[in-house]
């Protein structure tokens, strides 16, 4: 999903967030030249623990 432009947001409801779902965040920001990237898993008990910030380091 893609916010004003600025922001990616990749939702998620699975049991268990691996590496490759970080990196495809990171991939989406490189590949659109955007800064900020949210990764949210809505499979957990505390939705707090499952949001993730990724920033594209240009």
């Amino acid at each position: 999903m893609l916010v004003e432009n600025k922001v990616i947001i990749e939702l998620k409801s699975i049991e268990n967030l691996l590496d490759v779902h970080h990196k495809q965040v990171i991939t989406y920001l490189k590949l659109s030249g955007l800064k900020l990237g949210l990764l949210i898993n809505f499979n957990t008990d505390d939705i707090s623990k499952s949001i993730f910030r990724k920033v594209n380091k240009f």
